[in-house]
Protein backbone atom coordinates (compact mmCIF):
# COMPACT_ATOMS: atom_id res chain seq x y z
CA UNK A 1 0.00 0.00 0.00
CA UNK A 2 2.10 3.12 -0.97
CA UNK A 3 1.74 6.27 -2.72
CA UNK A 4 3.70 9.19 -4.02
CA UNK A 5 5.85 10.68 -1.01
CA UNK A 6 5.22 14.44 -0.55
CA UNK A 7 7.99 16.70 -2.68
CA UNK A 8 7.59 19.59 -0.23
CA UNK A 9 6.90 19.19 3.26
CA UNK A 10 6.64 21.96 5.92
CA UNK A 11 7.04 21.03 9.58
CA UNK A 12 5.74 22.89 12.25
CA UNK A 13 7.71 22.85 15.74
CA UNK A 14 10.31 21.02 13.38
CA UNK A 15 13.06 22.09 15.96
CA UNK A 16 11.41 20.26 18.77
CA UNK A 17 11.72 16.74 20.64
CA UNK A 18 9.94 15.13 18.08
CA UNK A 19 10.53 17.06 14.79
CA UNK A 20 14.26 17.26 15.42
CA UNK A 21 13.64 13.30 15.09
CA UNK A 22 11.45 13.49 12.37
CA UNK A 23 12.97 16.01 9.71
CA UNK A 24 15.61 14.17 8.53
CA UNK A 25 13.35 10.83 8.23
CA UNK A 26 12.02 13.28 5.45
CA UNK A 27 15.11 14.36 4.07
CA UNK A 28 16.54 10.78 3.58
CA UNK A 29 12.54 10.19 1.29
CA UNK A 30 13.76 13.14 -0.63
CA UNK A 31 11.72 15.61 0.77
CA UNK A 32 12.68 19.39 0.61
CA UNK A 33 11.84 20.54 4.14
CA UNK A 34 10.54 23.78 5.84
CA UNK A 35 10.17 24.55 9.22
CA UNK A 36 7.83 26.81 10.90
CA UNK A 37 8.97 27.08 14.81
CA UNK A 38 9.97 29.83 17.32
CA UNK A 39 13.34 27.97 18.10
CA UNK A 40 12.82 28.05 22.12
CA UNK A 41 15.85 25.75 22.07
CA UNK A 42 17.76 27.66 19.16
CA UNK A 43 18.51 25.54 16.01
CA UNK A 44 21.36 23.00 17.75
CA UNK A 45 18.98 20.57 17.54
CA UNK A 46 19.03 20.55 13.76
CA UNK A 47 22.82 21.11 13.46
CA UNK A 48 23.19 18.06 11.29
CA UNK A 49 21.03 19.42 8.11
CA UNK A 50 20.72 23.04 8.88
CA UNK A 51 22.07 23.40 5.68
CA UNK A 52 19.59 21.10 3.73
CA UNK A 53 16.36 23.02 5.43
CA UNK A 54 14.55 25.93 5.06
CA UNK A 55 14.33 27.65 8.84
CA UNK A 56 11.36 29.93 8.97
CA UNK A 57 11.37 32.15 12.98
CA UNK A 58 6.75 32.48 13.17
CA UNK A 59 4.49 31.07 15.45
CA UNK A 60 1.89 28.40 14.68
CA UNK A 61 -0.73 30.82 16.45
CA UNK A 62 0.17 33.72 13.30
CA UNK A 63 2.05 32.20 10.41
CA UNK A 64 3.86 33.63 8.23
CA UNK A 65 2.64 34.54 4.77
CA UNK A 66 3.58 32.74 2.10
CA UNK A 67 4.76 29.94 4.37
CA UNK A 68 2.58 27.65 2.72
CA UNK A 69 3.85 27.97 -0.89
CA UNK A 70 4.96 25.29 -2.92
CA UNK A 71 4.13 22.77 -0.03
CA UNK A 72 2.52 19.36 -0.66
CA UNK A 73 2.11 17.97 2.87
CA UNK A 74 1.87 19.57 6.26
CA UNK A 75 3.52 17.85 9.69
CA UNK A 76 1.84 19.67 12.36
CA UNK A 77 3.64 18.96 15.82
CA UNK A 78 3.54 23.17 17.08
CA UNK A 79 2.06 23.62 20.31
CA UNK A 80 2.53 23.18 24.40
CA UNK A 81 3.01 19.21 24.38
CA UNK A 82 1.92 17.67 27.51
CA UNK A 83 -0.68 17.77 30.30
CA UNK A 84 1.31 19.36 32.77
CA UNK A 85 2.48 22.28 30.28
CA UNK A 86 -0.94 22.81 29.69
CA UNK A 87 -2.18 23.42 32.62
CA UNK A 88 1.06 25.77 33.31
CA UNK A 89 -1.10 28.09 30.81
CA UNK A 90 -3.79 27.33 29.78
CA UNK A 91 -4.85 30.33 27.22
CA UNK A 92 -1.84 29.80 25.22
CA UNK A 93 -2.34 25.94 25.16
CA UNK A 94 -5.77 26.32 24.11
CA UNK A 95 -4.44 28.84 21.11
CA UNK A 96 -2.04 26.80 20.06
CA UNK A 97 -3.40 23.10 20.23
CA UNK A 98 -7.33 24.17 19.20
CA UNK A 99 -7.30 27.41 17.32
CA UNK A 100 -4.35 26.93 15.48
CA UNK A 101 -4.72 23.98 14.66
CA UNK A 102 -8.24 24.96 13.08
CA UNK A 103 -6.68 27.91 11.45
CA UNK A 104 -3.82 26.19 9.88
CA UNK A 105 -5.98 22.86 8.57
CA UNK A 106 -8.42 26.14 6.72
CA UNK A 107 -5.11 27.78 5.81
CA UNK A 108 -4.23 24.52 4.27
CA UNK A 109 -7.21 23.63 2.38
CA UNK A 110 -7.18 27.36 1.13
CA UNK A 111 -3.69 26.55 -0.38
CA UNK A 112 -4.03 23.46 -1.92
CA UNK A 113 -2.04 21.43 0.83
CA UNK A 114 -3.41 17.60 0.39
CA UNK A 115 -2.12 16.24 2.90
CA UNK A 116 -1.82 16.95 6.70
CA UNK A 117 -0.55 14.78 9.84
CA UNK A 118 -1.26 16.06 13.41
CA UNK A 119 0.29 15.19 16.33
CA UNK A 120 -2.40 14.18 18.93
CA UNK A 121 -2.58 12.68 22.11
CA UNK A 122 -3.20 9.55 23.74
CA UNK A 123 -4.15 11.97 27.03
CA UNK A 124 -7.43 11.88 25.09
CA UNK A 125 -8.30 8.75 26.71
CA UNK A 126 -7.56 9.69 30.55
CA UNK A 127 -10.67 9.71 32.70
CA UNK A 128 -12.00 6.83 31.05
CA UNK A 129 -12.66 3.64 33.15
CA UNK A 130 -9.56 1.94 33.84
CA UNK A 131 -9.46 -1.97 33.52
CA UNK A 132 -9.98 -1.70 29.45
CA UNK A 133 -7.71 -1.03 26.26
CA UNK A 134 -8.91 1.49 24.34
CA UNK A 135 -8.85 2.01 20.84
CA UNK A 136 -9.98 4.80 18.30
CA UNK A 137 -13.75 4.04 18.34
CA UNK A 138 -14.08 4.76 22.17
CA UNK A 139 -16.32 7.75 23.31
CA UNK A 140 -13.95 10.01 25.48
CA UNK A 141 -14.38 13.03 27.31
CA UNK A 142 -11.33 14.76 27.97
CA UNK A 143 -11.14 15.58 31.42
CA UNK A 144 -7.38 18.32 31.37
CA UNK A 145 -6.89 21.42 29.61
CA UNK A 146 -4.31 19.29 26.91
CA UNK A 147 -6.36 16.61 26.09
CA UNK A 148 -9.77 18.68 25.32
CA UNK A 149 -7.27 21.39 23.09
CA UNK A 150 -6.40 18.25 21.62
CA UNK A 151 -10.17 16.62 20.78
CA UNK A 152 -11.00 20.02 19.30
CA UNK A 153 -8.24 19.99 16.81
CA UNK A 154 -8.80 16.48 15.81
CA UNK A 155 -12.31 17.19 15.33
CA UNK A 156 -12.04 20.16 13.05
CA UNK A 157 -9.22 18.94 11.29
CA UNK A 158 -12.28 15.98 10.45
CA UNK A 159 -15.02 18.53 9.91
CA UNK A 160 -12.29 19.89 7.10
CA UNK A 161 -11.55 16.22 5.41
CA UNK A 162 -12.79 16.01 2.06
CA UNK A 163 -11.65 14.97 -1.57
CA UNK A 164 -9.41 18.27 -1.51
CA UNK A 165 -7.77 17.48 2.09
CA UNK A 166 -6.84 14.71 3.93
CA UNK A 167 -5.85 15.13 7.28
CA UNK A 168 -4.23 12.18 9.44
CA UNK A 169 -4.77 12.50 12.68
CA UNK A 170 -1.95 10.48 15.19
CA UNK A 171 -3.20 10.08 18.95
CA UNK A 172 0.92 9.44 20.17
CA UNK A 173 1.42 7.63 23.36
CA UNK A 174 3.49 9.18 26.11
CA UNK A 175 7.12 9.62 24.36
CA UNK A 176 10.42 7.88 25.29
CA UNK A 177 13.98 7.95 23.88
CA UNK A 178 16.85 10.46 22.66
CA UNK A 179 16.44 12.99 20.62
CA UNK A 180 18.87 16.35 19.80
CA UNK A 181 16.05 18.70 21.91
CA UNK A 182 16.17 16.15 24.30
CA UNK A 183 13.87 16.10 27.71
CA UNK A 184 13.97 14.58 30.80
CA UNK A 185 10.22 15.52 31.36
CA UNK A 186 8.99 12.49 30.52
CA UNK A 187 8.13 9.66 32.40
CA UNK A 188 10.96 7.18 31.19
CA UNK A 189 13.07 9.73 30.30
CA UNK A 190 12.53 11.21 34.02
CA UNK A 191 13.50 8.19 35.45
CA UNK A 192 16.31 7.71 33.60
CA UNK A 193 17.61 10.78 34.68
CA UNK A 194 16.66 10.48 38.32
CA UNK A 195 18.45 6.88 38.36
CA UNK A 196 21.73 8.51 37.00
CA UNK A 197 21.48 11.66 39.68
CA UNK A 198 19.97 10.45 43.12
CA UNK A 199 20.11 6.88 42.46
CA UNK A 200 16.69 6.39 43.68
CA UNK A 201 13.22 6.22 42.01
CA UNK A 202 9.86 7.39 43.81
CA UNK A 203 6.72 5.22 42.96
CA UNK A 204 3.66 6.87 43.34
CA UNK A 205 1.39 4.92 44.90
CA UNK A 206 3.19 1.74 43.87
CA UNK A 207 3.64 2.73 40.21
CA UNK A 208 0.89 0.32 39.66
CA UNK A 209 -0.94 2.76 37.43
CA UNK A 210 -1.08 2.28 33.36
CA UNK A 211 0.19 3.94 30.67
CA UNK A 212 0.49 3.84 26.93
CA UNK A 213 4.42 4.56 25.50
CA UNK A 214 5.89 4.64 22.64
CA UNK A 215 9.84 5.36 21.40
CA UNK A 216 10.33 9.10 19.66
CA UNK A 217 11.85 7.43 16.67
CA UNK A 218 8.99 5.18 16.31
CA UNK A 219 6.04 8.20 16.17
CA UNK A 220 8.18 10.10 13.83
CA UNK A 221 8.50 6.92 11.61
CA UNK A 222 4.33 6.50 11.78
CA UNK A 223 4.12 10.48 10.06
CA UNK A 224 6.14 9.41 7.70
CA UNK A 225 3.95 6.21 6.78
CA UNK A 226 1.22 8.12 7.17
CA UNK A 227 2.60 10.73 4.76
CA UNK A 228 3.12 7.79 1.91
CA UNK A 229 0.34 6.06 2.47
CA UNK A 230 -3.19 6.65 0.05
CA UNK A 231 -5.43 9.09 0.50
CA UNK A 232 -8.25 6.67 0.99
CA UNK A 233 -6.68 4.81 3.75
CA UNK A 234 -6.39 7.43 5.96
CA UNK A 235 -8.26 10.68 5.42
CA UNK A 236 -9.93 11.69 8.25
CA UNK A 237 -8.40 8.90 10.59
CA UNK A 238 -7.44 8.78 13.73
CA UNK A 239 -4.62 6.10 14.77
CA UNK A 240 -3.54 5.61 18.20
CA UNK A 241 0.55 5.22 17.69
CA UNK A 242 1.55 3.20 20.57
CA UNK A 243 4.28 0.15 21.40
CA UNK A 244 2.34 -1.03 24.68
CA UNK A 245 1.10 -0.31 27.83
CA UNK A 246 3.00 -0.55 30.94
CA UNK A 247 2.89 -0.02 34.50
CA UNK A 248 4.84 2.94 35.83
CA UNK A 249 6.52 0.50 38.63
CA UNK A 250 7.85 -1.89 34.93
CA UNK A 251 9.28 1.27 33.88
CA UNK A 252 11.04 2.40 36.82
CA UNK A 253 12.60 -1.34 36.98
CA UNK A 254 13.46 -1.59 33.74
CA UNK A 255 15.36 1.78 34.22
CA UNK A 256 17.25 0.68 37.46
CA UNK A 257 18.54 -2.81 36.40
CA UNK A 258 19.84 -0.93 33.03
CA UNK A 259 21.66 1.73 35.21
CA UNK A 260 23.03 -1.03 37.07
CA UNK A 261 24.47 -2.40 34.46
CA UNK A 262 26.06 1.01 33.74
CA UNK A 263 27.51 0.94 37.14
CA UNK A 264 24.53 3.06 39.01
CA UNK A 265 23.13 1.76 42.11
CA UNK A 266 19.30 2.36 41.87
CA UNK A 267 17.10 2.12 44.53
CA UNK A 268 12.74 2.45 44.52
CA UNK A 269 10.86 4.31 46.85
CA UNK A 270 7.09 4.63 47.84
CA UNK A 271 5.85 7.81 46.89
CA UNK A 272 2.43 9.42 47.69
CA UNK A 273 -0.42 9.05 45.09
CA UNK A 274 -0.42 12.61 43.35
CA UNK A 275 -3.98 14.79 43.39
CA UNK A 276 -4.81 13.88 39.73
CA UNK A 277 -4.00 10.38 38.70
CA UNK A 278 -3.61 9.28 35.06
CA UNK A 279 -4.58 5.24 34.07
CA UNK A 280 -4.95 3.98 30.46
CA UNK A 281 -4.37 2.07 28.16
CA UNK A 282 -4.27 2.10 24.25
CA UNK A 283 -4.71 -0.30 21.41
CA UNK A 284 -2.45 0.44 18.36
CA UNK A 285 -3.76 -2.44 15.98
CA UNK A 286 -5.72 0.07 13.98
CA UNK A 287 -2.90 1.56 12.41
CA UNK A 288 -0.98 -1.90 12.06
CA UNK A 289 -4.17 -3.07 10.18
CA UNK A 290 -4.60 -0.59 8.67
CA UNK A 291 -0.85 0.50 7.21
CA UNK A 292 1.13 -2.18 8.02
CA UNK A 293 2.86 -0.06 11.04
CA UNK A 294 4.46 -1.29 14.13
CA UNK A 295 6.12 0.62 16.75
CA UNK A 296 9.16 -1.85 17.24
CA UNK A 297 11.82 0.41 20.07
CA UNK A 298 11.62 -1.29 23.46
CA UNK A 299 11.79 1.02 26.12
CA UNK A 300 14.83 -1.07 27.63
CA UNK A 301 16.21 -0.55 23.93
CA UNK A 302 15.72 2.86 24.26
CA UNK A 303 16.63 3.43 27.44
CA UNK A 304 20.11 1.25 26.87
CA UNK A 305 20.61 3.87 23.56
CA UNK A 306 20.03 7.12 26.26
CA UNK A 307 22.26 5.30 28.70
CA UNK A 308 25.08 4.04 26.01
CA UNK A 309 24.76 7.92 24.81
CA UNK A 310 25.22 9.44 28.06
CA UNK A 311 28.24 7.80 28.86
CA UNK A 312 29.56 8.08 25.61
CA UNK A 313 28.81 11.74 25.58
CA UNK A 314 29.41 12.90 29.23
CA UNK A 315 26.30 13.57 31.26
CA UNK A 316 24.67 16.50 30.61
CA UNK A 317 23.82 18.87 33.41
CA UNK A 318 20.86 17.01 34.13
CA UNK A 319 19.38 20.47 36.36
CA UNK A 320 19.54 22.91 33.78
CA UNK A 321 16.13 24.45 32.66
CA UNK A 322 16.62 23.41 28.82
CA UNK A 323 15.64 19.74 29.34
CA UNK A 324 12.48 20.95 31.05
CA UNK A 325 9.31 22.33 28.68
CA UNK A 326 7.85 24.55 31.97
CA UNK A 327 11.50 25.53 33.03
CA UNK A 328 12.75 26.76 30.14
CA UNK A 329 9.61 28.40 29.20
CA UNK A 330 9.70 30.42 32.42
CA UNK A 331 13.13 31.26 32.00
CA UNK A 332 12.26 33.05 28.39
CA UNK A 333 9.40 34.60 30.19
CA UNK A 334 11.93 36.40 32.64
CA UNK A 335 13.89 37.24 30.72
CA UNK A 336 12.66 38.18 27.59
CA UNK A 337 9.49 38.30 28.26
CA UNK A 338 7.89 39.57 24.77
CA UNK A 339 9.26 35.66 23.72
CA UNK A 340 7.29 34.24 26.30
CA UNK A 341 5.24 31.01 24.86
CA UNK A 342 2.50 32.26 26.65
CA UNK A 343 2.21 36.01 24.94
CA UNK A 344 -0.89 35.82 23.00
CA UNK A 345 -0.16 36.53 19.24
CA UNK A 346 -3.96 36.46 18.20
Amino acid sequence: MTASFPSRVLVTGGAGYLGSVLVPMLLQRGSQVRIVDRFYWGTEPLAPVLGRVELVHGDVRDLPAGVLEGVDAVVHLAGLSNDPTAEWAPEANWQMNAVATERLAEACRAAGVRRLTYGSSCSIYDGLPGGRTYDERAEVAPRGAYATSKKYGEEALQMLAGPDFCPVILRQATVYGYSPRMRFDLVVNTFLKDALVRGRLSLHGGGWMWRPLVDVSDVARAHVACLAAPEEAVRGEVFNVVHDNYQIRQLAMLVAGSAQLFGHAVALDEAPLPSLVRDYRCSARKLHDRLGFEATVTPLESIADMLGRLTEAGQPEFSHPRYYNIAWMTLLADVQPHLAPFASVI
